[in-house]
């Protein structure tokens, strides 16, 4: 997992990008009170936050609908729209695609949106370090030039004790799904001519 996560982003002291992209796939709704709910992937939201605050990016472009096929009404954009608002960004500087239901509609739908508003890139790519590079393949075959942001990193490059070695874990099972998940999905990406 650490040699495909994506390493760290370093800016240079003037850097600066006139859209940030932050995929969706951090919120979760409970369907009786409609209520969205973060999830552990919600590091790409406060990333996104802090780009803005700090004059990395001067507005965030939010892409995902619903991966649901029953469950359309729910579209995470929208609520992540709604945060963003809350937290003091002006609505001016948010954009919503609300529509897409993977990584591929999201740079399909984004250069779309994008183009329409006649943003120029290069554009930060904010999601999480698995998820980077099938992302950043996706987005760049979709005709968008981005720059890496990782954010909401798995496994952290920190020595391990002997215990830590020999103990079994139950997050590594859940490790093991998300990297495969990954692996498969930019190869399908890859043999389909999306990335």
């Amino acid at each position: 997992m650490l040699h495909w996560q994506t390493p760290q982003k370093t800016f240079t002291v003037n850097e600066q990008y006139p859209t940030g992209i932050l995929l969706a796939g951090f919120v979760g709704f409970e369907f009786k009170s409609k209520e969205g709910f973060y999830g552990a992937a919600s590091d790409r939201f406060i990333q996104a936050v802090r780009l803005y605050k700090t004059g990395r990016i001067k507005k965030i472009l939010i892409t995902g609908g619903s991966g649901s096929i029953k469950r359309q009404e729910y579209k995470e954009a929208d609520f992540v729209k709604e945060q963003l608002q809350e937290m003091g960004i002006p609505v001016a500087d948010i954009l919503s695609e609300n529509q897409s239901r993977n990584t591929y509609e999201n740079a399909t739908n984004t250069k779309k949106l994008l183009d329409s508003l006649q943003i120029k890139g290069p554009y930060l790519l904010i999601t999480s370090a698995m998820h980077m590079k099938r992302s950043q393949q996706v987005f760049t075959k979709a005709g968008l030039e981005t720059i890496a942001y990782p954010c909401n990193y798995n496994v952290i490059n920190n020595p391990q004790d002997f215990p830590g070695v020999i103990t079994p874990s139950t997050s590594s099972f859940y490790n093991w799904d998300i990297y495969l998940k990954e692996v498969v999905g930019l190869l399908v990406y890859k043999l389909t001519g999306k990335a």
